[in-house]
């Protein structure tokens, strides 16, 4: 009778393939196993997945096996399922991690792109709305970083008249641009 059968006989008929003696040993160890894999996972799903994946492993490799003692072979082969099973949560875990925030990323750089749009166009609206100039002499200075004198010397303007044009085309721009300020 199987059952009467020691580990170490149970092992030699599950190597010779005989389905008792793995039903036998299933029996025998799978609540021990499940309860430690259920320790360590803390959800009876994934620990009777881990018992079901441990014992299929044990019979497709049966032929290879090199089983001196049963009860502890299966014990450390949970404990390394176990491992394996936690440390690919953990890879999966920040993988998912990682892809969210890539999407995060992703649609701040889409807002931000989509907010210096608008901004540049607002600029664009508000600089026609300045005589020519005036907005010539705030894009050079501004846009092209010329200083108040280089401007002077370029336009045959003093240098209170180009002050005075980069003064009045600030405070337009802020007029017309209050709605992008922040507080920042």
């Amino acid at each position: 009778m199987i059952k009467n059968l020691t580990d170490e006989q149970l092992v030699i008929q599950l190597i010779e393939g005989n389905k008792f003696a793995f039903g036998e040993i299933y029996d025998r160890y799978w609540y021990k196993l499940f309860c430690i894999a259920f320790h360590q996972t803390g959800t009876k799903e994934e620990a009777e997945e881990l018992v079901h994946d441990l014992f299929e492993s044990l019979w497709n490799r049966r032929e290879q096996s090199n089983i001196r003692h049963l009860s502890s072979y299966l014990v450390i082969s949970m404990k390394n399922l176990i491992t394996n099973f936690i440390k690919s949560k953990i890879t999966w875990r920040r993988y998912k991690e990682y892809v969210m925030l890539q999407k995060m990323h992703e649609n701040s750089l889409t807002e931000d792109t989509a907010e210096f749009t608008d901004l540049s166009q607002a600029l664009d609206n508000a600089l026609k709305k300045l005589p020519e100039k005036t907005s010539k002499i705030f894009q050079l200075s501004r846009f092209e970083n010329q200083s108040v004198k280089d401007i002077a010397k370029e336009l045959n303007l003093s240098e209170k008249a180009v002050e005075y044009h980069i003064t009045k085309s600030l405070k337009v721009l802020k007029d017309h641009l209050w709605i992008y300020h922040t507080q920042n």
